[in-house]
């Protein structure tokens, strides 16, 4: 790869929610802005190598991709005026066209575009990372491991539901900002939870999706910075991924919390999660921070024997009741187990099993297995723990359950 290849990527992945937000407002159509500025991208990959990158590159890339968005309006034959309002002052600098609170709105507009609940869920995603993390169908693919045509088609359906929805490109107002905001923190949580655990393939732990579902929640802490939810999510994911050092061994195995060597834990990571923390903390705090908080328990303590395990169970059970879930009660119950002994804790998961959601995960028999082990229980123990393996997608975790299942006595 060239050095002019390379910079127009890493442009793009910077620059390119504010070019696709500045086209989106010249042109009104969402669809033809992401249109345009990819063609921008595929040019810019072109030229770059063999003409030298510009001395403005940004305003290149504006430029070029409003005029791709000239032409196709205008082939499309769509009324002069438009055409003339978009022509307008085309050839101005990037930094000209836009001031920097219209750049915020343009970002902020995009993103709840994104992730407008007319989508499903997969479609808000796969748009998410395309247009306000500027990532390629094909990197997008390979993160969730799906076909390419697959990604492709739901960033088209996903335009084309905008369109006959009519969605406008703008800002919410803040009352319905308020009302959508959870919908475009559950996808940058996705993106997030999907890169730290992976449900499938071979890879425990996907950093570069991890790394842009931060970016993208630094993106959006910078245009609403006064949602202390948004500050909780960035705590949850700078403090998960502080332990991503010391997850996997050198094969890329997976290494258990209690067989972490913690000294590898990202301190920088750390901090950054635990200074998000405080600024999500003084209006109460909400789902994400305070998943954020049990996550700055672990932090913060020397090994697990020294984890404040108490407090992780008041966070559960506060989290229980703002966002009830079977996992959070199976995370409940694995910390009672270690704060009370496995006794209590295989009482709960018995009783958590009666919710048929956890039927389809490997989870449940895990930490299931696991309590039976510890009690001496090794034949329930090892079918639970066979019965886990079965149904884990993914190789890793899949072999660390078998290991387990050998370990047995």
């Amino acid at each position: 790869m060239s050095d002019a290849t390379r910079a127009v990527e890493a442009i793009w992945r910077i620059e390119s929610a504010r070019i696709v937000g500045a086209l989106a407002r010249y042109t009104g159509d969402f669809a033809l802005a992401e249109d345009a500025a990819q063609e921008a991208l595929a040019e810019a990959l072109i030229a770059w190598p063999r003409d030298g990158q510009p001395a403005n590159p940004v305003g290149w890339l504006m430029t070029t991709a409003k005029r791709r968005a000239i032409d196709t309006i205008r082939r499309a034959g769509v009324q002069r005026e438009k055409y003339e309002a978009i022509a307008h002052d085309q050839d101005e600098a990037y930094a000209d066209d836009l001031d920097v609170e219209r750049i915020d709105d343009d970002v902020l507009a995009l993103m709840f575009i994104s992730c407008h609940p007319v989508l499903s869920k997969e479609a808000r995603v796969a748009l998410t990372l395309r247009v306000v993390g500027g990532l390629s169908s094909e990197e997008i693919a390979r993160a969730f491991l799906v076909p390419v045509p697959t990604i492709q088609a739901r960033i088209t359906r996903a335009k084309k539901t905008i369109a006959a929805a009519k969605v406008p490109f703008e800002a919410p107002a803040p009352e319905e900002r308020r009302q959508r905001l959870p919908g475009v923190l559950n996808v940058l949580y996705l993106i997030f939870t999907e890169g730290s655990t992976a449900t499938s393939g071979d890879d425990l732990i996907r950093t570069d999706l991890a790394r842009e579902a931060r970016r993208l929640t630094r993106v959006l802490i910078g245009v609403l910075p006064e949602e202390p939810e948004a500050y909780g999510l960035l705590a949850l994911m700078e403090l998960t991924a502080s332990r991503f050092p010391a997850r996997t061994d050198k094969n890329g195995d997976a290494i258990l919390l209690e067989d972490q060597d913690r000294t590898r834990w990202d301190r920088g990571a750390i901090r950054r999660g635990l200074a998000a923390l405080e600024q999500a903390t003084p209006r109460g705090l909400g789902p994400y921070g305070l998943q954020a908080a049990i996550a700055g328990t672990h932090a913060v303590a020397e090994s697990v024997a020294t984890t404040d395990w108490e407090r992780i169970i008041v966070l559960y059970e506060a989290l229980g009741r703002i966002a009830p879930n079977p996992i959070v009660d199976l995370n409940r119950a694995v910390a009672v187990a270690m704060a009370h002994g496995p006794l209590p804790a295989l009482e709960l998961v018995d009783r958590i099993a009666e919710d048929k959601r956890l039927d389809h995960t490997h989870l449940l028999p895990t930490v299931r297995g696991e309590l039976l082990r510890r009690l001496g229980r090794t034949v329930e123990a090892r079918e639970e723990l066979e019965r886990a393996a079965a149904m884990c997608t993914n190789d890793r975790e899949r072999a660390v359950l078998r290991q387990k299942v050998a370990d047995l006595p």
